[in-house]
């Protein structure tokens, strides 16, 4: 069956400037009353008064489309309940433990904070599927005007919803409240959702927590911290002498982690350290690992070598989640450091992650810096390039030249190129055994695309 196609949705809910469309009040309204159409219409009955679950990151535009995406909501019969600044993930885990009919979540993730987005969760706390997000782009386009005068719904603060947080992802590794007793840990909360929730779950098991960029003015999400700025933490971890640093993207459903020398991992040696883990420990589903095409084959690798196994899907977590729930598996993740421990939450969840990624160091008696070793990665040259225009890629002048390379480098790597789903970027990358080869042709094919459709 072909995937529909999106005229709003991107890869990651709706993105945009805020206070531009679409993302202005009216238009984020018709969403709201879309949403609740296309939600209570496959599961009216099991609600006796249905409720949504909204939270936000700290971006100042999201009080605006906060009231505008309420107002759609209760105008069609529905309860809102407030969770206020929470992590992405936070809004999962509140969703099924209030029973609610969906949950909302306005944030740009890693963008600037000029940008904003929305996007919703199920009932069972999952991102949505394609069809889901067709049918209420349809219903934003073509309104029901027959629930036009029905009952309305109220809104009001969903009270301690940070602190249900804190204690869900606390009570993640067990009842051990000393667990990080002696870890010295840096800490960049990117001026995001996570500015208090993190911090607070480090300390409560027991570890010492050097914060930064935990004071969010409205306008400094993601400016210059975070994990789109891996330099950043590198240089706290050695200026503060931790032995872990961390960083979020700006709704933290992200992480990256930053041994004791100062040295970042990327989102696959993280993957291959809890998979390699959780083999020894014998909880990883089917010895399966979910990664996406983008991930390094040094994953797929280090991954055989214990025994185990990595399936491949498309980029986005809720590709990966979705490859999970088909398959029945319980770890997962991206490059980017979007990581699934399905045991616990159903989305990426980066504080979730880094505690696991954290016990698992503890119990090994090692460091990062000596668990990494366990994955050799393939070289690889990404190029991240901006375009004007999406032309279907078989179009491209450069196709013959990739499909050239591609049989070159034959089963000792790999070409992919791919559009942003929120974005206006094409992702390049190319990876084989030749460090210095592979860079020369990743040059020379964003080279001829720049030419064709650059901006």
């Amino acid at each position: 069956m072909s995937t529909p196609a999106r005229r709003y949705f991107g890869t990651d809910g709706i993105r945009a400037k805020a206070n531009v469309p679409p993302l202005v009040p009216d238009f984020v309204t018709r969403l709201g009353q879309a949403a609740a159409g296309a939600f209570l219409a496959r599961r009216r009955d099991s609600f006796a008064w249905p409720t949504v679950v909204i939270g936000k990151d700290t971006r100042q535009s999201c009080d605006m489309l906060e009231s505008a995406i309420a107002a759609g909501l209760t105008s069609r019969g529905i309860d809102v309940r407030l969770a206020g600044v929470v992590p992405t993930p936070a809004v999962s885990m509140l969703v099924r433990e209030e029973g609610a009919a969906f949950g909302v979540v306005i944030s740009a993730s890693h963008n600037p904070f000029e940008d904003n987005g929305i996007k919703f969760f199920g009932p069972d706390g999952y991102k949505l599927d394609d069809t889901l997000e067709a049918e209420i782009e349809e219903r934003i386009d073509h309104p029901d005007k027959s629930a036009d005068g029905a009952p309305v719904g109220r809104v009001a603060p969903l009270d301690h919803a940070a602190d249900r947080y804190v204690a869900f992802i606390r009570a993640s590794v067990g009842e051990d409240r000393e667990l990080f007793r002696g870890l010295h840990l840096a800490l960049d909360a990117a001026n995001g959702a996570a500015s208090e929730t993190s911090e607070a779950i480090l300390r409560s098991l027991g570890a010492k927590v050097s914060a930064f960029h935990h004071h969010p003015s409205g306008i400094n999400i993601n400016l210059d911290c975070g994990c789109t700025h891996p330099g950043v933490i590198g240089a706290l971890v050695r200026e503060t002498g931790a032995d872990v640093g961390l960083a979020h993207d700006g709704d933290a459903d992200r992480v990256l982690l930053c041994d004791e020398t100062g040295s970042v991992l990327d989102g696959d040696e993280i993957m291959a350290i809890a998979a390699l883990s959780m083999i020894r420990a014998g909880t990883l589903k089917d010895k399966t690992l979910v990664a996406t095409v983008m991930s390094n084959a040094g994953v797929d690798e280090a991954v055989r070598a214990a025994g185990g196994r990595v399936v491949r899907a498309g980029v986005g977590d809720r590709y990966v989640v979705e490859a999970m729930r088909e398959g029945g598996y319980n770890l997962g993740g991206e490059q980017s450091g979007h990581f699934i421990f399905r045991d616990h939450n159903t989305t990426g969840d980066g504080i979730l992650a880094a505690v696991q990624v954290l016990k698992m160091m503890r119990e090994s008696g090692e460091p990062l810096s000596e668990l990494r070793k366990a994955m050799v990665k393939f070289p690889q040259a990404q190029r991240h390039l901006r375009v004007a225009t999406k032309p279907a890629l078989a179009d491209l002048a450069a196709a013959p030249r990739i499909a050239e390379l591609e049989a070159t480098l034959g089963e000792s790597g790999r070409v992919l190129l791919r559009y942003s789903g929120t974005e206006p970027l094409l992702r390049l990358l190319v990876e084989g055994r030749d460090a210095d080869f592979i860079a020369r042709e990743a040059d020379a094919i964003a080279e001829a695309i720049r030419e064709e459709i650059g901006a």
